[in-house]
């Protein structure tokens, strides 16, 4: 199948350049499944710690506008997270949607990190402490989204529910590009899956930017078969779901916990 990662502005949606990029790259690459940022359809407002219950209301209605245009993309299925508001409480859901069937919320983020530019467990209230599969379009998917990518065990939990795919909509600073991608290969090799990822470029606080860099990893190695960059927002490739099927029997996958 075919892949899509990118990396985005914040304020992307602002304009329709961005919009109509990743459209015409859809086209063009006659891609399967595309990967967006955590939260991508409205500014990244956890960056400050002063928490404003209307303004997380207006990323949910940003989110569900945006949504409802999610079929205009000509890709089978596109992946990402949202804010939501669920009896009560602020959550930060994965989902997958489908021409077919629409949105599935499919994973609550659970671990939230609280610092500069990144005030999540102050804004919203981890979720239900669930990493399952979903299985759709005969793919095994499953989510880290950003900071979850930390918590290893979880990438073995998926690993011994046979994933295919493993996907990290991220929002990451710049000064940790290269940690971040060594959390990507080290998820790849221990969950024996793609490991998937995109992320926000360009400004985020007064003193750091996000840092780009959308990744496709392959899952015996944790090789890097491609990044996205200021100059290449969107990167699709080919991948081989086999080649997961595969990983799973070497090492270090097959030894026994």
């Amino acid at each position: 199948m075919r892949v899509t990662v990118c990396e985005l502005p914040n304020n992307w949606t602002e304009f329709d350049t961005y919009w109509k990029q990743m459209i015409h790259h859809l086209e063009m690459e006659k891609s399967d499944l595309l990967i967006l940022p955590e939260m991508p359809f409205f500014e990244w407002i956890t960056k400050s710690n002063l928490v404003d219950p209307s303004l997380w209301k207006k990323a949910v209605k940003s989110h569900d506008k945006w949504m409802d245009r999610l079929s205009e993309l000509p890709v089978a299925m596109t992946i990402a997270s949202r804010p939501v508001i669920e009896n009560g409480k602020h959550l930060n859901k994965g989902f997958i949607f489908t021409l077919e069937k629409g949105v599935i919320l499919v994973h609550d983020k659970y671990y939230l990190p609280d610092e500069p530019g990144y005030y999540e467990a102050s804004w919203y209230e981890r979720g239900e402490d669930s990493f399952k599969i979903i299985l759709i379009n005969g793919i095994k998917i499953g989510f880290l989204i950003c900071t979850e990518i930390w918590f290893t065990q979880r990438a073995r939990q998926y690993l011994r529910q046979d994933i295919d795919i493993l996907v990290c909509p991220r929002a990451t600073p710049k000064t940790k590009v290269d940690i971040w991608v060594t959390g990507g290969k080290a998820a790849a090799i221990v969950s024996g899956a793609y490991c998937l990822s995109s992320n926000y470029n360009g400004p985020n606080t007064s003193e750091e930017d996000f840092g780009g860099t959308g990744w496709i990893i392959e899952p015996e190695r944790g090789d890097v078969l491609g990044f996205t960059s200021l100059d290449q927002n969107f990167l699709t490739l080919d991948i081989d779901i086999n080649d997961a099927k595969k990983a799973k029997k070497t090492y270090p996958r097959y030894v026994k916990e």
